[in-house]
């Protein structure tokens, strides 16, 4: 098959002419790594057994709850002290730690945990009344409510808001200065009324309305001088918002595209969870043939090297030794696959986060080429495509994938150092080595900038793999230097553009807890009565987990318009350097752009304007 794909017409000819497969080496090496772990969930599936971690073992081997002990889901194991004063000190290290008393239940206790040190206590499973649940029970999963958000699209417009904002700002602080001067007497202190739910005791403290006041002069100077010395960035950053807006709503179908994104991500993270739970469960519980006491009877023969099955085992095939059992010694660490868990559970790990990244790169690439696709058509909205994203989706996923999983590779190599790096801190805390940790402490600074670095530089090479469709060194060589020629440009609309987008955020998050407040508080009545808020023991509790849930949801809408800003900055910038205005290379942007940058697109002769 030839990877050769001839754009629409829609597309400026000198913009996105044609395109083929990119970094192919690295597409057949991500896909040998997909391959690699899908071998390694197979084996972890077929010899990992997850009843280790869900059910106790009592010190036959035998799982409490389930099989012959289906009555039985607790574990126990005897007072350890009884059993230490009972057994002779020789006798224990040479045949090990047993209690004489096997029969008597009275001095059992509880017992959390069975692993390959059991045989030194005995255990049993016991019956479900018999005493409270233990800590070897099966997890106890929480139930997951799963509801159903939906977006309303709102187009705002920013310039408006920042020109409302600094009277509203000023009647803030005339507001809170008022307020001030009229507690000026009280002498009521923050250390007086200390933490409390009741929002109005702080209103009554002089000194609330102080810091309103400090806190609103400081936002007030700043939005002026802004305004002042950056005036016509500030409209060039909200003619961009603008015509994000304008974008989305031509494409309502990415406003839910993070849906998509959500799974692909909720998808890898089950599957790297399941699989190093396999893994961690992996190897086969090895039973011997043990005798209890060796000085009942002749035990002479056996030896402790004679494998048995617990379900099977017949203490009567040892007639000389009465004392003879079945007995649970470890987990089998033979075999390849056995000396290599370590590694599998590494590789595990690499290969998560590189799929991880690699979702969050699909994502930001397919954002980007519906968007390109959009500033790229010059009559709008009759050169936009019918379905943008669909497009931009397969084009990607059929040309990119080798460049995705390139830049893919990148962030996680210095993702595993950083994971490294905090491994080794953790181990050298007690050190207590100002040196060490000094050095420790700049190693991670350095990479957590490092790891920024990249995801910006990721996520402006994905646009411009979107627009053009070469390789992921060429696109962030292009996108690098293009960003370094408009620095100050890129600076500035980048801040501010990310304020509107908070300012944004702030009024959803906001508004949903202001909503949340007076629900769960009871100021809200429910016609229906099937909700009260006085049953409630601490109603912020639901109001805290629904402001981080709106924020978490608001952050994944709002990720689409910031994707839509950077892609359209990024073409508003190459339109600026490719084209001239004149009929053979006519401007792309919207007719606000151009009136901001006193630019216009020259006409045909004999054409009238």
């Amino acid at each position: 098959m030839i990877c050769k794909e001839k754009q629409d017409h829609y597309i400026a000819e000198n913009v996105m002419d044609r395109r083929s497969c990119t970094d192919i080496i690295c597409c057949i090496l991500f896909m040998l790594v997909l391959v690699g772990y899908m071998i390694v969930g197979i084996l972890a599936w077929l010899y990992g057994d997850p009843r280790q971690v869900l059910y106790p073992r009592n010190s036959t081997g035998m799982f409490c709850g389930i099989g012959p002990n289906s009555d039985k889901p607790n574990v126990f194991y005897f007072d350890i002290l009884k059993c230490a004063t009972a057994t002779n000190i020789m006798a224990a290290a040479l045949n090990g730690l047993q209690c004489p008393t096997v029969q008597v239940l009275n001095d059992l206790c509880k017992f959390s945990r069975t692993a390959s040190f059991v045989l030194s206590v005995w255990s049993t499973c016991a019956l479900t009344g018999s005493t409270r649940p233990v800590l070897g029970v099966p997890f106890m999963f929480l139930r997951s409510v799963y509801t159903f958000y939906f977006s309303v699209y709102i187009s705002i417009d920013f310039k408006n808001v920042l020109n409302k904002l600094l009277p509203v700002f000023f009647t803030g602080i005339w507001y809170c200065w008022n307020e001030y001067n009229t507690l000026k007497g009280s002498t009521v202190t923050f250390q007086d009324v200390g933490f409390t739910t009741n929002f109005n005791a702080y209103l009554q403290i002089k000194d609330t309305w102080l810091a309103f006041m400090i806190i609103l002069c400081i936002v007030e100077g700043i939005l002026l001088l802004t305004l002042i010395f950056l005036r016509t960035r500030i409209l060039i950053a909200i003619a961009i918002i603008r015509e994000s807006s304008k974008a989305v709503s031509y494409m309502m179908s990415t406003l839910f595209f993070p849906l998509v994104t959500f799974v692909l991500l909720l998808v890898c993270v089950s599957y790297w969870g399941i699989t190093a739970l396999y893994l961690a469960t992996s190897g086969a519980p090895v039973f011997k043939v043990v005798a209890l006491n060796a000085s009942q009877g002749d035990c002479s023969g056996i030896t402790g090297n004679q494998t048995c099955d617990p379900v099977t085992f017949n203490s009567s095939s040892y007639p000389t030794c009465p004392s003879a059992r079945c007995m649970f010694i470890n987990y089998n660490a033979e075999g390849l696959y056995q000396r290599n868990l370590f590694n599998l559970q590494i590789y595990n790990v690499v290969a998560f986060l590189w799929c991880i990244n690699f979702v969050i790169a699909l994502g930001q690439c397919t954002l980007a080429g519906a968007f390109a696709s959009y500033y790229w058509a010059f009559s709008k909205p009759g050169d936009i495509p019918t379905f943008p994203l669909s497009q931009s989706f397969i084009r990607t996923l059929r040309y990119h994938v080798g460049s995705l999983a390139f830049g893919a590779l990148i962030l996680t190599l210095v993702q595993i150092v950083r994971i490294i790096l905090e491994y080794l801190d953790h181990k050298f805390r007690a050190a207590q080595n100002p040196c060490a940790r000094f050095v420790m402490c700049c190693l991670k600074c350095c990479f957590w900038c490092l790891e920024k670095f990249i995801k910006f530089i990721n996520r402006n090479a994905y646009i411009m793999i979107a627009i053009y469709g070469k390789n992921f060194c060429v696109s962030a060589k292009n996108a690098f230097m293009l960003l370094m020629r408009n620095i100050v440009r890129v600076v500035v609309l980048d801040k501010v553009t990310d304020l509107l987008l908070f300012f944004g955020k702030l009024l959803v998050v906001g508004g949903v807890g202001v909503l949340a407040f007076y629900f769960f508080s009871g100021k809200i009545p429910v016609p229906s009565g099937s909700f009260q808020a006085s049953k409630l023991n601490y109603y912020w509790m639901p109001i805290i987990t629904v402001i981080v849930g709106s924020y978490l949801i608001a952050q994944g809408f709002f990720s689409v318009y910031s994707m839509c800003v950077d892609t359209l900055f990024l073409c508003f910038l190459e339109d600026l350097e490719r084209h001239d205005g004149s009929v053979e290379k006519p401007y792309f942007m919207s007719k606000n752009l151009m009136k901001i940058l006193h630019k216009k697109n020259k006409k045909p002769k004999g054409q009238k304007d």
